[in-house]
Parts: C-alpha cells; sequence; structure tokens
C-alpha cells in the first residue's frame, strides 16, 4: 500500500508539472496576444495621426475667394498706322509700350538707297573735315572764329548720339550745316581751298536733300500708347457694340493661349492706354446672376489682382454666358497678347477665417444655428457664430450679438450666451 501511495504521489506531481506549464504556456501565449493588441491599437492610432496630423485648427484672421479660371479675348481701341514706303522698313522713333501725344512723329520708313545716300554724306564730312584741318593758313588769320566753330560742331555731335527726340535731332543737325557752311565762307573769302569747300558743302546738301526727300514720317493721329505688334485683329476686336461676341465667334479665331503677337517693320499702332476689354465665355452659376455694372477682380497672367466691371453679358442658354469685362488697371502688360488664361475673382472676404467641417448647426426653434466647438485649458466650450461668407472650404464668421442672440431665443442663463469666439482660439476641425 505504501508503495502505490508513493506511487501515486509522484504521478500527480508529474499531473501538477504538466498542468503548471500548460498554464505558463498559456499564460504567455495571452500576454503576447494581449501586447499584439496593444501593438495595432498603437499602429492605427499612429496611422491616423498620420493621414490627420491634428484635429484641431487655429482661428487666424483671413481671407478667402470664390474665383473660377476662364480663358479671355483682349479688345482694344486700336488704330494701325501704314505708310506707302512700308516696303522699305522701318525706324523707330518711339519705342514699344511708349505714351505718345497727338502729331508726334512714331517711326518713319527708309528712303530709297538711304543707306548709300548716308555713307556719301560722311565720306563728305571727312573730306570737309581734312580740307579744314590742311587749311594752317585759314586758322592762323582766324584762329578764334575757327576754334569756337570746331568746338560747337563737336558739342552738336555730341548732343545728336545723346538725343532720341528726332525734332531736337534734326534742329542739332541744321546747327552743324551751319557751322560747316561759316567755316566754308571763311575759307572762300581767305583761302585759296574756299572754292573746294564750298562744292563740297553744296554736295553735301544735296545728298542730304535727297535723304530727307525720300524719308516717310508717321505721325500718331490720337493720343495713346505705341505698338508694333500689329496681327490682323484690330479691326476683328473693336470696343462698342459687343453684340458680335459669341462663343462660337471666340473660338472661330483659332488663337493660341498666351502667344506673344510676334513684332513687325512695315506698320505701327497707337491704343487707347486707358481701358480695354477682355471676353470670355463660361459656364457658370456666378455668370447667372451677374449683371452689367457687376465689379468684380480679375487676376491677370503676371498675378497682379485689379479691378473690373462688366460691360456686356449675353445668355447664349444652357447655362452659357458670354461676358465682357472692362479694366482701366495694368493695360499695358496686355499689349503683347490677344488671348490669356486669367482668374475671375466674383467676390472675396476678410474676418475671422475657419474650415467649414468645423461648423456644426443645431435646432433652435424655427432657425439654424451654427457653433464650433473650442478647446481651452483641456476644456470644450461650444461658441455660437454667424458664418458670412463660404467657400468650398472654408468660411468667414462673425460672433453673434447679444440682440442677435435674445432674438434667437438664447438667455443670459445659457451657458453659450457670454461665450466669443477669438483670434488665435483652438477649435475642433471635425466635432
Amino acid at each position: 500500500m505504501k508503495k502505490e501511495t508513493k506511487v501515486n504521489v509522484k504521478k500527480n506531481k508529474k499531473s501538477n508539472s504538466k498542468i503548471k506549464q500548460i498554464l505558463l504556456k498559456h499564460r504567455k501565449f495571452f500576454v503576447m496576444l494581449i501586447l499584439a493588441c496593444i501593438l495595432i491599437y498603437i499602429l492605427q492610432l499612429m496611422i491616423q495621426l498620420f493621414q490627420n496630423p491634428t484635429d484641431t485648427f487655429l482661428v487666424e484672421q483671413g481671407k478667402i475667394y470664390q474665383e473660377e479660371s476662364a480663358v479671355g479675348y483682349i479688345i482694344r481701341d486700336e488704330t494701325v498706322i501704314k505708310g506707302e514706303n512700308y516696303k522699305n522698313g522701318m525706324s523707330q522713333i518711339k519705342t514699344e509700350g511708349e505714351r505718345v501725344a497727338k502729331g508726334e512723329p512714331i517711326f518713319r520708313y527708309y528712303s530709297n538707297g538711304e543707306e548709300n545716300l548716308i555713307k556719301k554724306i560722311q565720306e563728305l564730312d571727312e573730306k570737309i573735315d581734312v580740307a579744314m584741318e590742311g587749311e594752317k593758313e585759314l586758322k592762323e588769320l582766324y584762329p578764334g572764329d575757327i576754334k569756337a566753330l570746331e568746338d560747337q560742331i563737336t558739342d552738336r555731335l555730341d548732343m545728336i548720339y545723346q538725343e532720341s527726340d528726332l525734332i531736337k535731332i534734326q534742329e542739332y543737325k541744321k546747327d552743324i550745316n551751319n557751322y560747316i557752311t561759316k567755316k566754308a565762307k571763311i575759307a572762300g573769302e581767305y583761302s585759296p581751298v574756299g572754292s573746294y569747300l564750298k562744292k563740297l558743302v553744296d554736295e553735301r546738301k544735296e545728298y542730304e536733300n535727297k535723304l530727307n526727300e525720300g524719308a516717310e514720317y508717321l505721325e500718331s493721329p490720337i493720343s495713346g500708347m505705341v505698338s508694333y505688334r500689329v496681327d490682323g485683329y484690330e479691326e476683328i476686336l473693336k470696343p462698342g457694340d459687343f453684340k458680335y461676341i459669341t462663343k462660337d465667334f471666340l473660338e472661330g479665331l483659332n488663337l493660341k493661349t498666351g502667344q506673344i503677337i510676334a513684332a513687325n517693320e512695315e506698320s505701327g499702332k497707337v491704343i487707347d492706354n486707358y481701358e480695354c476689354y477682355i471676353a470670355t465665355a463660361i459656364r457658370t452659376k456666378y455668370a447667372k446672376d451677374a449683371k452689367i455694372g457687376t465689379r468684380v477682380k480679375l487676376r491677370l497672367p503676371s498675378g497682379n489682382e485689379i479691378p473690373a466691371e462688366i460691360a456686356y453679358i449675353a445668355d447664349e442658354g444652357n447655362n452659357q454666358y458670354v461676358i465682357v469685362f472692362e479694366i482701366e488697371r495694368c493695360v499695358e502688360e496686355l499689349i503683347s497678347y490677344r488671348k490669356i488664361s486669367f482668374q475671375i475673382i466674383w467676390w472675396s472676404d476678410t474676418g475671422k477665417k475657419i474650415p467649414n467641417s468645423a461648423i456644426v448647426t443645431e435646432q433652435k426653434g424655427d432657425k439654424q444655428v451654427s457653433y464650433v466647438i473650442r478647446l481651452r485649458a483641456g476644456y470644450q466650450d461650444k461658441i455660437l457664430i454667424q458664418v458670412l461668407r463660404s467657400n468650398e472650404r472654408y468660411s468667414i464668421v462673425k460672433n453673434y450679438t447679444t440682440e442677435d442672440l435674445e432674438e434667437l431665443g438664447y438667455t443670459s442663463n445659457d451657458d453659450v450666451y457670454k461665450r466669443r469666439l477669438t483670434l488665435y482660439d483652438e477649435i475642433l476641425k471635425s466635432p
């Protein structure tokens, strides 16, 4: 019996040892399982934090827009100027974009054989100088007069090189001719070389007359801005009665957006630099509500935002509208283009800017009331707000006045009555 008892005790000890081992394995399994669950939970939190790093927003003073992109066609009051000798090529007197008054010369056409005439005049000038320099007797008889004339000629030549005004250049050339003639007269009266000099001066005048007679100067018929970018649409896209502008008409022009108009060597034009127009065909709900005289802003390709006014609007059906905007600023930016991409800013507003996702509504009697959840010192507070203006992402809001709150049915006993949203408050994005 004693032996059997000892055997049973040994068996029980082995059995208990196995049970303990099994329990220990299960305990490890459960611990590992719990740790795995904790790790998965932490991983999920990290993924959520990465995808949405913060679910709060700091209230700031901001600006929101309602804008849309469009393609516009430039319409200007343009007067094309072209003379008879356009095949000879031109010399610009006024540069691209320069303002000009009525009657001022803009450019001139080269005369026939101008290059050859200029070369002959230069050769004669050299011969006259050589002849005058070689006449020592003349300089000895009248050194003061000759020196003064030579100084005046040099002075006028320097002025010509520095001057861009055509009228003044012509005056300086006339002065130089007079000084040369005086030198020739002195030489002719007191020196044997005089007859030779007189012949040279007369020959020079003859060539200069041919040069001036052959040149054709083009003057501005109006005041405005000069351009040599003539594209042939000056008489097609004209301001005035815009009824001719339709979506099909604009698309039929086959113009490339943003293409720079090439300058030419045959003609120029003067542009009314006080105003121009941008025509566009768009599908938008904002165009439906627009009226002639409505003020908006346009953002040009340069990034400049300028005020504009709707000068013409036509409903072509199927939510298709043709709108012509009138602008009076940055007109000079557009002289190189006929078709551009731009943005229409239908409205803009400034104030307390918050994301639309932070705004919650609740029913108060028969009215909808908006509010946000503010976080402050670990506490959450409901703040009533008025939504003034919204676009797709953000809203401009303000606080209710006490009178507004009382009209809505709130009293001083309500928690929200005295709470106000202030700048730099932290609010929940998606409460």
